[in-house]
């Protein structure tokens, strides 16, 4: 299939799932893109993406992109009839990590978060209090950002919690450690 190569380390890099195919546009091999970038048309600024199929990941070049009614639709090479285009519904799109932009200092990628430890630190508790491991993050509209997260071993209880990620409450994020502490009593 021409446009297509296997990335032999590919496996053994790191790699951001920026979105998926979800299925077929038209007859000619297009396909509709949902995209989990912030806004969704970052995703076609990588002219390379890396697509998991059957479980190995290969590159494909973005060969032509449009925007399609509240999602996108993409071109890619070696794609040119309906049918290969379906054998590429629910397949991930990733980069590897190394070609995302970098970041400042304290600013973070969601797909960092998720699994890090939330512990609710005060004056009277400085180790910290468990309360549970993010799960997602999404936006609660308004430019809002909120952390979901799942009560884990050592949590202080079983509650799920929404969080809201701001810098009143986010005080500190250590992705060395796996950890975020946050001013947000365990009773809310």
């Amino acid at each position: 299939m021409a446009g297509q190569n296997a990335v032999s380390n590919a496996n053994d890099q790191d790699i951001t799932i920026l979105g998926k195919i979800t299925t077929a546009f038209g007859i000619k091999g297009w396909v509709k893109v949902y995209s989990y970038t912030d806004p969704m048309t970052n995703i076609l600024q990588y002219p390379v993406w890396l697509l998991n199929i059957g479980g190995q990941w290969k590159e494909y070049k973005l060969r032509d992109s449009r925007p399609q009614g509240k999602g996108l639709a993409a071109a890619l090479e070696g794609i040119n009839d309906r049918d290969q285009a379906l054998a590429l519904s629910q397949v991930e799109i990733g980069i590897p990590t190394s070609d995302l932009p970098e970041l400042e200092e304290d600013e973070h990628y969601w797909f960092q978060l998720e699994g890090l430890k939330v512990f609710h630190v005060s004056d009277e508790n400085a180790d910290g209090q468990l309360l549970g491991q993010v799960t997602e993050l999404f936006d609660s509209g308004g430019g809002n950002q909120v952390m979901k997260l799942k009560p884990c071993e050592g949590s202080v209880d079983k509650q799920q919690r929404m969080i809201p990620f701001v810098d009143a409450i986010v005080l500190d994020v250590d992705l060395d450690t796996g950890e975020i502490q946050v001013d947000w009593d365990p009773d809310f």
